[in-house]
């Protein structure tokens, strides 16, 4: 989904400028400049699935495993601890966005395993991670699927291992989460800190690509505008307050 940036952007750097005095510098200028030239979007509402979708289907039923409880998007609601077997049933959005700002807040069960992922593509492909990077969603205490850094909860899934010193809040405890792509930038937030930052498409990014489980996948994070999903690992995980603005 494209948004045009406002035409006011260049005025309002010079007028922060101004205010700021002489001291201000550029680089503030510009961060100022960015974090205004659009709105944010609202992706759910807290009532229904306008605007989502389950990935290669064309409705959203109760067998897909998402309802909406308590005005978030739930995945295997009430389940517990128990795991129902991973299921390719992300529930995806059915705009698709290019540079962004994403921001949500989740919650997983005990031992639980979901993810986040950006610039998917349904045509021609089988499951979402084919196309879109992915920000883990895990309980990293108490995990029965993951235990490897890069694979925890923060981490680009299968490439990039967070800081060591993040936050992540207990099972059933609501997590903050921040995303931003800015042409191939990225950066991974997790309850106000920046855990993770890379370039995508680097030198540096590629040589870990070609020893990950990515290296025969031509198209994984192959194309750089793309739907949001929310994984269905099988397990009970909750997903709030979703909103996107394009940079």
């Amino acid at each position: 989904m494209k948004i045009k940036p406002y035409i006011f952007v260049t005025t309002l750097a010079i007028i922060l400028s101004s205010c700021g005095g002489s001291n201000q510098s550029q680089e503030e200028t510009q961060q100022a400049s960015t974090n205004s030239s659009s709105e944010w979007i609202t992706l759910f509402d807290g009532e229904s699935f306008d605007g989502w979708k389950v990935f290669k289907k064309d409705s959203i039923t109760s067998e897909s495993g998402w309802t909406i409880v308590d005005g978030a998007l739930a995945c295997n609601a009430g389940i517990g601890e128990e795991n129902v077997g991973f299921s390719n049933t992300s529930l995806m959005t059915t705009d698709e966005f290019g540079n962004f700002e994403l921001e949500l807040e989740y919650k997983i069960a005990k031992g639980g395993n979901s993810g986040i992922f950006y610039h998917v593509k349904e045509e021609g492909y089988g499951f979402d991670f084919a196309t879109g990077p992915e920000y883990q969603v895990l309980d990293d205490a108490n995990s029965r699927s993951e235990n490897e850094p890069f694979k925890m909860a923060a981490s680009n899934y299968a490439m990039h291992a967070p800081a060591d010193n993040k936050q992540v809040n207990d099972y059933m405890e609501w997590n903050k989460v921040k995303i931003v792509y800015n042409n191939g930038h990225v950066e991974h937030w997790l309850n106000g800190d920046k855990v993770l930052a890379f370039e995508e498409g680097s030198a540096e990014w590629k040589a870990i690509k070609a020893t990950s489980k990515w290296a025969e996948t031509d198209s994984y994070a192959s194309h750089k505008e793309g739907a949001f999903s929310l994984q269905n690992h099988g397990d009970e995980v909750y997903f709030r307050n979703i909103r996107v603005r394009e940079l």
